[in-house]
């Protein structure tokens, strides 16, 4: 294996473009709404963690997802709003492989956590006399630690690949580092690169189906019965939101992949931050609102200083 030095600075190009009005602009939108998705999180993963009544597989696998989310936009947004207010977008090599081990793991642990979720909302509608049996403690423990150990084994897979070839490139077209990006810098690429992201796609896919057609069953069984459909509107909508929400947000993956020119340079940055932008942003929205013991915890937190 030939291993790369890590003196290389990259320079991240995604800003080239932009002028010192459109970063300020930029900037000003970013940062609150950096801090927004950190408190809209942080304050549901309060709410579920403090609160008994949401101490149920559905309420924990969301949490879950929440801290992804706040792993994934850490991993993000301190960097991209450093490039916005400084003109010399560099980043050196090793922060540059530090943040794609940290994007490839909230990104696969998004796609993850929803899998799993879908899971949850198969046997709670398809299945409801044996939720309880099947969802155990030790089930919803198992899961969530399935959930990390494989989006931090997917992580590492893919950013070693990157180690495993030298560099003759330090241009970065995106706002952010991930293996597909470091990829491109590499001289040389042979089969075991593609054996590796064929692996990578191959799982990603089957999540995807297996989404679908979990929730296919869903629909199907929502047929037959008033109170699934009432189940289904109420806990599976948001989830079905957030889903196809981050299958949006990886299409970008394939943009990296085969240097798709079709967008503009500008287009192209907006495209990649959506996953990392997007998603943490509305999930806790998406959930707060649709979930009625979310909804009516959030409401008595705001309207007990007026009752007093």
């Amino acid at each position: 294996m030939e291993n790369i030095s890590s003196s290389h600075i990259l320079t991240v190009t995604a800003l080239n473009d932009w002028d010192w009005t459109s970063r300020i602009l930029f900037f000003s939108f970013a940062l609150p709404g950096y801090l927004l998705t950190i408190i809209l999180n942080a304050t549901l993963i309060m709410i579920i963690a403090f609160e008994k009544a949401l101490h149920e597989p559905m309420y924990i696998f969301l949490c879950n997802l929440c801290i992804n989310d706040l792993c994934g936009i850490t991993g993000f947004y301190p960097r991209a709003l450093t490039y916005l207010l400084t003109e010399r977008n560099v980043i050196s090599h090793e922060e540059c492989i530090v943040q794609g081990l940290v994007i490839v793991i909230y990104a696969t642990g998004e796609f993850t956590s929803l899998s799993v979720m879908a899971v949850d909302r198969y046997i709670a509608i398809c299945r409801p006399l044996h939720y309880h049996r099947i969802m155990s403690s030790f089930t919803v423990l198992s899961l969530v630690t399935f959930i990390w150990v494989f989006s931090c084994f997917v992580g590492l897979m893919a950013i070693s690949l990157t180690l495993k070839y030298p560099i003759c490139r330090h241009n970065i077209n995106k706002l952010f580092c991930e293996h597909l990006s470091l990829l491109n810098l590499a001289c040389k690429h042979d089969i075991f690169e593609g054996i590796v992201n064929g692996f990578i796609f191959i799982i990603m896919s089957f999540l995807f189906v297996f989404v679908l057609l979990s929730y296919l069953k869903i629909i199907l069984a929502c047929r037959k019965s008033k109170v699934s459909r009432e189940k289904f509107f109420s806990t599976c909508i948001p989830h079905l939101i957030s889903f196809l929400n981050t299958t949006c947000g990886l299409s970008d993956s394939l943009y990296t992949k085969f240097n798709i020119d079709t967008l503009s340079h500008v287009e192209h940055t907006f495209l990649s931050i959506i996953i990392l932008t997007v998603p943490p942003f509305l999930n806790p929205l998406i959930y707060g609102i649709k979930l009625g013991p979310i909804r009516a915890k959030i409401l008595y937190i705001f309207q007990r200083p007026k009752i007093k």
